[in-house]
């Protein structure tokens, strides 16, 4: 859904456990090495982004040298797991089956829609770390088999599965989860995630083993398979064009990745902190760049007339609100909201205060201008760090 120059992305996962090609964009094929791999914020491949979080990934056939670098992959720690759009994957991925040889496929539900596609396998290279036989998303399109089960689309927004309506070529969920559903998928059928398909294109829900489950990638890696630090300049109060900024794998296992003096917020066990804002603790709020812009409710703050998505207060608004983890420390983080049409006059696709009213009731998303200026660490689930066993979040 586009307003303005900017698409509007709440791509924060809604799911049970959860929390649980080329382009115009990031355009640094494989992009790092070691343990680091390029970052950009710009205007995605589409020249329509506003705060997008980009990078590349390269996907491979599994156990061979046949591959292809997919840059414009949206880095979204609101979510878990690789997904490509099928229209710019050119390698031909193993799909997953199961007992009876029907095609696994899954349903992403998202704030603002949902991706549906087959579950397949590819050995996956980001910066210098790999992960092996990783079961990745190929989102595909509606007239593509098999066609999406009407479990997955009734009452689910939007079909988030191209290019145009996604705004990249893929997305990259890095969040607090080592799989995207976790035990509740193991255990039942659910609520309508995993499915599978059968030769004449039904689709029923299925039960998916972790090990099957679409993965974190980085929970996958040899090393460095602990946690991500993501790094961006802070940037001027009108905007920038572009900026550039690092995504580290690991916490306190390199040099470059140490959690130094950072605040540690553990989270609840869906991946929530909470925030104390004009009086109210919000206990549905977390860290996500998956989200352009801060979203939380206010009764005060004008809507645009353009799009109610975005606030447009008549001047800058000087704001702030306590981020609390579940052992007790809070810390006062100071925002600004800007006025959102003002943004998106200029030609600048990054914004540090940037607005709107939540999707979520009783939310807060610390969504992309969150990012600029700090250092942001996310451990996973159950791994140990030197912060104690995540999930966390931390930063400074």
């Amino acid at each position: 859904m586009k307003f303005g120059s900017a698409t509007i992305a709440f791509l924060t996962c809604v799911v049970a456990g959860c929390g649980g090609g080329s382009g115009a964009g990031f355009t640094a094929g494989g992009g790092g090495s070691g343990n680091v791999q390029p970052l950009s914020v710009n205007s995605g491949p589409n020249n329509d982004y506003a705060n997008g979080l980009f990078t590349a990934v390269t996907i491979c056939i599994p156990g061979s040298s046949t591959c292809q670098t997919v840059n414009d992959v949206l880095v979204d720690t609101g979510s878990v797991g690789l997904r490509i759009l099928g229209s710019a994957l050119n390698v031909s991925l193993p799909g997953q089956t199961d007992s009876t040889g029907g095609k696994i496929a899954e349903c992403t539900v998202f704030v603002d829609g949902y991706s549906w596609g087959p579950v397949a396998t590819a050995d996956v290279q980001i910066a210098g770390e790999v992960a092996d036989s990783l079961p990745i998303q190929v989102i595909i399109g509606a007239s593509d088999s098999p066609s999406v089960p009407a479990a997955c689309s009734n009452g689910a927004g939007q079909a988030v599965n191209t290019l145009s309506t996604l705004g990249a070529n893929g997305i990259l969920g890095i969040g607090l989860f080592a799989q995207d559903c976790g035990s509740g998928c193991a255990a039942s059928r659910g609520p309508g995630i995993y499915f599978a398909c059968n030769s004449s294109s039904v689709c029923s829900s299925t039960t998916e083993g972790l090990q099957d489950q679409v993965q974190n990638p980085v929970a996958m890696f040899a090393a460095d398979n602990n946690g991500v630090l993501i790094q961006l300049p802070a940037i001027d109060a009108n905007g920038a064009g572009n900026v550039s900024g690092s995504l580290i794998f690991g916490i306190g296992t390199q040099g470059n990745n140490g959690l130094g003096g950072a605040v540690v917020l553990p989270t609840s066990a869906a991946g929530n902190i909470t925030t104390n804002f004009n009086g109210s603790v919000l206990f549905s709020s977390f860290v996500d760049s998956g989200s352009n812009a801060l979203f939380f409710h206010s009764s005060t703050i004008p809507p645009c007339s353009s799009s109610a998505a975005f606030y447009c207060p008549a001047s800058t608004l000087a704001l702030s609100a306590s981020m609390g983890g579940q052992n007790g420390a809070s810390v006062v983080v100071p925002f600004s909201v800007a006025n959102a049409d003002s943004l998106f006059s200029t030609s600048n696709a990054a914004f540090d205060n940037l607005a709107g009213g939540s999707a979520l009731s009783g939310s807060f998303d610390w969504g992309m201008p969150f990012f600029y200026g700090r250092s942001v660490f996310f451990a996973i689930e159950g791994v140990s760090t030197p912060g104690g066993s995540g999930p966390y979040v931390a930063f400074h």
